[in-house]
């Protein structure tokens, strides 16, 4: 896309302004990703695999497989650079309902849910560095959530300028566990070899195809910078940058982070443990150091609240433009900032309510089972689109195809199978709400006719 474009989309896309550049894409990559997932989804892994092999390998074969995902998810990216990402690359390749499908369950599970799960993430650990009650997690969660949205009420540009700022602040308590965590003399000793399940994990496949879901959700958001493309200066060579870039960084500081984990807590000692990463770093800096240490993680899981926060709001606005949910004229407004003010508080509203009801895990693995069903149609839509528009403009295209989007695809099926092998119950039920989505799309399919 021509670098002397005017600075605000055409007149469909709401008159969204231009003003991000290369820097705050990047940003909102590593700081969507980074953030919560990297230190307390650890327990979760180290609970259902059992053993540090197996963990390091859960985390590094997730890494892989979201490299795969970026590489072929940033083809679409840079060809199809609209508001909206993921949910016009869907309508692109399977037509209008799979793409309300997508739009669905990302407004009424997958963005509230990752908001309600990092907040309660939130106020836990604020709960646990100052000495309050397990009653002070709830409202403390639900404070973050709306100042979060307050800030991006003044605009993408304030937003964008807030996630680079808490991404370079959420980067500093990763190099201090890394740097000092693999410099000073480890408590444990770390077995990477043979790689093997616990005794008691019920088997290497189950262990393993579990460790990948939890290691999903550290993973997840890099594909949704598609949804501000609108927003870019110039999507088309700044989305596949940040995108690619972003992942590769994040996979090394992940496996990193793991490992200084592994070498300062037995694998029993961090399993299901979720004060992991205050022990870490209480044992690794001392008492005062620590806590500093901590509030630094609290920075990292705020910006990433708004990582999402910012990016999610998105998805109602443009459905509203389209009449595609109920109320799609209210939310299509902007406020005087141009932010789609009223669908940010929609999707406060749902998170605050899923923050009453569910677990930090629970919310996790449910929207990282619901969402990669819709990225493994991406990568399909990668190698269909190929064949059906093969003059698409490609400013970008995957490299080693079809090798890459393959490995993508098997991966994305293998993490829904072994979930439904699981983790039945949760599967069904984010099946079931997205389902429910059904009769909104053919009442307002008829309705505006």
């Amino acid at each position: 896309m021509a670098s002397n474009e005017p600075n605000v989309v055409s007149s469909h896309e709401g008159e969204l302004k231009r003003t991000m550049t290369f820097f705050p894409a990047l940003s909102t990559v590593m700081g969507t990703v980074i953030g919560a997932g990297v230190f307390f989804k650890a327990a979760s892994v180290a609970a259902v695999t059992g053993s540090t092999s197996l963990h390091m390998l859960s985390w590094f074969l997730g890494g892989l497989i979201s490299v795969c995902a970026g590489l072929t998810g940033a083809e679409l990216a840079a060809a199809i650079p609209e508001t909206g990402g993921m949910l016009r690359y869907i309508e692109r390749a399977y037509g209008e309902f799979w793409s309300f499908l997508l739009g669905w369950a990302q407004v009424v599970i997958y963005f509230p849910a990752n908001v309600a799960a990092l907040s309660i993430i939130f106020g836990t650990q604020f709960k646990n560095l100052f000495g309050l009650s397990n009653a002070a997690i709830i409202p403390i969660a639900i404070i973050a959530a709306t100042t979060i949205m307050l800030i991006n009420f003044l605009g993408s540009k304030a937003s964008g300028m807030f996630q680079s700022i808490t991404l370079v602040c959420k980067l500093v308590p990763l190099a201090l566990i890394v740097i000092f965590g693999l410099l000073r003399q480890g408590d444990v000793s770390v077995s990477l070899f043979p790689v093997e399940a616990g005794a008691h994990v019920g088997g290497f496949a189950p262990a393993l195809g579990a460790g990948l879901l939890a290691t999903m959700f550290a993973y997840d958001g890099w594909i949704h910078v598609g949804n501000i493309a609108g927003e870019l200066k110039n999507p088309a060579r700044d989305l596949p940058r940040a995108i690619a870039g972003g992942i590769l960084g994040i996979m090394v500081v992940y496996l990193l982070v793991q490992f200084a984990f592994l070498r300062t807590l037995d694998i029993s000692q961090l399993a299901g443990n979720e004060n992991a990463a205050m022990d870490v770093a209480g044992k690794i800096f001392g008492g005062m150091g620590g806590k500093l240490v901590t509030i630094g993680i609290l920075i990292s899981v705020y910006g990433t609240i708004n990582g999402y926060t910012m990016t999610g709001m998105r998805l109602p606005y443009t459905m509203g433009l389209e009449k595609q949910l109920p109320f799609s004229d209210k939310l299509a407004k902007l406020n005087k900032n141009k932010v789609p003010y009223i669908a940010g508080i929609l999707e406060l509203v749902i998170a605050v309510g899923m923050m009453m009801i569910g677990g930090f895990d629970m919310l996790t693995d449910m929207l990282v089972f619901v969402i990669w069903i819709f990225y493994t149609l991406v990568f399909i839509a990668v190698i269909k689109l190929r064949k059906s528009e093969p003059d698409l403009v490609r400013p970008y295209k995957v490299p080693l195809y079809p090798i890459i989007p393959i490995i993508a695809i098997v991966g994305g099926l293998f993490i829904l199978v072994m979930t439904l092998i699981n983790q039945f119950q949760l599967a069904m039920i984010g099946i079931l709400i997205t389902a429910i989505g059904i009769p909104f799309y053919l009442y307002l399919k008829k309705k505006y006719k």
